[in-house]
């Protein structure tokens, strides 16, 4: 009967089920800017998840006496390792660390001569979800590197 009642608890702490998916959207917070992002999550086993995210920031930078409108439009890549079988933790929560890489597109008005550009972006993240019922939850993602923000926070929706 223990080892019965422990699969099932262990089966049903899985955050994003093996061929499952759920779309994360919501905020972030940067050196530049406010990001909007959008990305959807894929379960590739109980406790592995790969994904996708587009995030959008735009921002005035002060430079050389003049005032300039920046924009960076990042595409990322993340694969994440769930930590919800090797920790005792209740059913609704997520906890998760994994690593991304993609490309920020950056533009600047062409009258602009400082030193940002377009580029490869790296980066580690470990973040919590909390879901408020089977397909609802609250994200909330610390990051570092050069990728699309240092921190988010969203609403993750399991499809």
């Amino acid at each position: 009967m223990l080892f019965t009642s422990t699969c099932m608890y262990s089966q049903s702490q899985n955050a994003l089920a093996t061929g499952s998916s759920q779309i994360n959207v919501g905020v972030g917070l940067s050196n530049w800017g406010i990001p909007l992002y959008l990305g959807l999550d894929y379960g590739i086993s109980k406790d592995i998840s790969l994904g996708a995210e587009v995030s959008v920031r735009n921002y005035n930078e002060d430079w050389n006496n003049g005032t300039y409108r920046q924009q960076i439009i990042g595409f990322i890549g993340n694969g994440n390792y769930h930590f919800n079988h090797v920790l005792i933790i209740p059913t609704n929560y997520d906890l998760y660390a994994g690593l991304n890489v993609g490309f920020n597109i950056w533009t600047s008005p062409t009258t602009y001569a400082g030193s940002h550009s377009s580029g490869l972006a790296i980066g580690a993240q470990v973040g919590g979800r909390y879901y408020f019922n089977h397909k609802l939850g609250l994200n909330l993602e610390l990051s570092g590197g050069n990728s699309a923000s240092n921190s988010k926070l969203g609403l993750s929706i399991r499809l």
